[in-house]
């Protein structure tokens, strides 16, 4: 016999509470906590539960089959399949997330024209009717016959139509849309996202078919709904980039069968999304030349060397306070780096605004793009002019000293394919390097004041 029981739920982090708290314990935010009730199965008094045999369940893992032609499906975009880890995985679920706007479901529809040329695929929309998704998929030029349209909020008749079906690939657009009718809370809740995750996850596993759920994000950034839908998934893929610019990057936060360092560079346009597969050219094109304050750095992406140009701008403040800003760069970071520029080589910006700029829209999370950022200050403080055919990477220490930085090779080679003439690396990065067979200068310096000796050299 089900029976009602009334909790409150943080709205915030998932917190669960007998009582009403103003504060919640767990993440402690303020009124956060919601009322919800919640159906419980009550036992005849007295019954004793008798625990299953499920030795019949139990299987060998030498006999299980994962071959790689049979377990992933390519999507038709090399960046997604990149990210992925070389395609959908049978059975697995993958929550896609960013903000409103940013092209999740226009990238979803897009594979669809690939995928339907051998598979069966169901786009469940709880967002749009099925007109409306036909007038987006003839924006974008989908036409393939296998894609089924069904507009639908009820999880529980989504998954009854999916065992009954069978299509190959499911699509749920989105997750914050789906509810179960027993839960009282309304659709978007902690509880109503949670319970619907659990019950498509169950879906996709028992049926082995591959599941796309899009996910809405807070006001913060991260996708709305409890962390624990996060851990339940196998893989979440966030879209990143501003609505304003035209390029945007796929990143994996989580993937149970890939890497989570690879990215995936797209551009929006009015046919959708299309792939750039040579990032660095695009990230560097309409580079200035003669102008100080510019260099570039070269970081590492999962296998793949992207390469970025790093602006500064370093002038006389107005105020009593300079100014500190920086967009793609760590905020702490730069304000190592100007420490260690002040104490080591005495450059002094006490009474002068820094401004540190990554142009493209790409984030500079990896050490070795210290130097790139230590040369733009430099250069800007002293207007010297750094060459456009000059490329520098490392990571700075404390005393000024480069440290040694991985994937050098890679780098290099990047950087010549580029048509870069000089480079400036860690001397310590160096060994075991053959040097003879790339065709540009290599500097290996050992500290920050030999590495801006080689500017002007």
């Amino acid at each position: 016999m089900a029976k009602s029981k009334t909790v409150y739920v943080c709205s915030n982090c998932g917190y669960e509470s007998a009582k009403w708290n103003g504060r919640c314990p767990s993440c402690a935010e303020w009124n956060t906590f919601e009322e919800v009730e919640v159906l419980t199965s009550k036992s005849s008094k007295g019954a004793v539960r008798k625990a299953a045999d499920l030795s019949d369940k139990i299987v060998e893992l030498n006999s299980v089959d994962a071959s790689h032609d049979e377990v992933r499906y390519k999507t038709g975009m090399n960046e997604l399949d990149r990210v992925l880890g070389g395609g959908l995985v049978k059975g697995s679920l993958v929550l896609l997330g960013g903000e409103p706007g940013i092209g999740k479901s226009t990238l979803l529809l897009q594979i669809c024209q690939f995928l339907g040329d051998d598979h069966t695929i169901l786009y469940v929309s709880g967002e749009e009717s099925t007109r409306q998704i036909k007038l987006r998929a003839d924006r974008l030029g989908v036409d393939t016959e296998n894609l089924y349209l069904l507009a639908e909020t009820d999880a529980e008749a989504i998954c009854d139509t999916i065992t009954a079906e069978k299509p190959e690939i499911v699509i749920i657009d989105s997750i914050q849309t789906m509810g179960i009718r027993d839960l009282s809370s309304a659709q978007g809740s902690i509880t109503q996202v949670r319970e619907c995750t659990n019950l498509f996850m169950r879906t996709a596993k028992s049926e082995e078919i591959p599941m796309l759920i899009v996910g809405h994000v807070n006001k913060d950034g991260a996708i709305a709904g409890p962390k624990v839908m996060e851990h339940i998934v196998d893989a979440v893929l966030y879209f990143e980039g501003q609505r304003n610019m035209s390029y945007r990057i796929l990143r994996a936060v989580k993937n149970r069968f890939g890497s989570t360092n690879e990215i995936g560079v797209f551009e929006m346009a009015d046919k959708g999304l299309y792939e750039v597969e040579n990032p660095s050219m695009m990230l560097l094109s309409g580079r200035p030349t003669d102008v100080s304050g510019c260099c570039v750095a070269c970081v590492m992406e999962g296998s793949r060397p992207i390469m970025a140009e790093v602006q500064a701008l370093v002038s006389k403040t107005g105020f009593s306070t300079p100014r500190r800003m920086s967009t793609g760069v760590d905020y702490n970071r730069l304000y190592l780096i100007i420490a260690v520029l002040e104490k080591r080589l005495g450059f002094f910006f006490s009474n002068l605004d820094v401004y540190i700029n990554i142009v493209g829209g790409l984030r500079l999370d990896e050490p070795s793009a210290d130097l790139s950022i230590a040369m733009a200050l430099y250069s800007s403080l002293t207007d010297k002019v750094v060459s456009d055919k000059l490329i520098a990477f490392g990571e700075i220490g404390l005393g000024g000293e480069l440290r040694n930085i991985s994937h050098i090779t890679q780098r290099l080679s990047e950087a010549e394919r580029m048509g870069f003439d000089k480079c400036i690396v860690p001397k310590q990065s160096l060994k075991g390097v053959d040097l003879s067979k790339y065709n540009m200068k290599i500097c290996g310096v050992t500290s920050i004041k030999k590495a801006f000796d080689e500017i002007n050299a």
